[in-house]
């Protein structure tokens, strides 16, 4: 079922099905190839490679705009937190909203199962402005990532 965040509502994000996997190993190397190409690593078969072995349509969702797909959401359920494993816009439609628009759609759901939102981000990418902008808040380095947690609004209300 298709979900309209609220703060777009000609936005929806609609399921993908495993026959999704080259449109969306496409949408990410446009997406992903500045910031690769800035610390030298941007290699499409790696790239395909990494995403397609770790593919799983069942968290994985189309972001669509007016009818057009503009990229492609995965949110995975891990015991104790949801995992923002990618979050990719095409380039032409950055700076437009969609992706703050997404991540209201991912902190209700993660508000609605009391849990935090972990994602990481290349350590070059503007994403990682747009992650701490948008409340995550910096846990650890790694090689070439950087990750940060959003808390769990149960986690972050006042006590009674």
């Amino acid at each position: 079922m298709p979900v309209t965040p609220d703060l777009n509502p000609s936005l929806v994000l609609l399921p993908a099905q495993q026959s999704d996997l080259n449109p969306l190993v496409a949408i990410r190397i446009e997406a992903m190839r500045e910031s690769l190409e800035r610390v030298g690593r941007f290699d499409p078969v790696r790239a395909r490679e990494r995403f397609a072995s770790d593919f799983d349509a069942s968290s994985t969702r189309h972001i669509e705009v007016a009818g057009e797909r503009v990229g492609f959401v995965v949110l995975k359920q891990h015991l104790n937190e949801l995992l923002l494993d990618h979050l990719y816009v095409k380039p032409g439609a950055q700076g437009s909203g969609i992706g703050t628009a997404v991540l209201a759609q991912v902190f209700k759901e993660a508000d609605a199962a009391a849990l935090p939102v972990r994602v990481g981000a290349l350590k070059e990418s503007a994403s990682n402005r747009f992650y701490i902008r948008h409340g995550f808040q910096f846990v650890e380095s790694a090689e070439f990532d950087h990750y940060y947690v959003r808390p769990s609004v149960a986690a972050i209300r006042p006590a009674d």
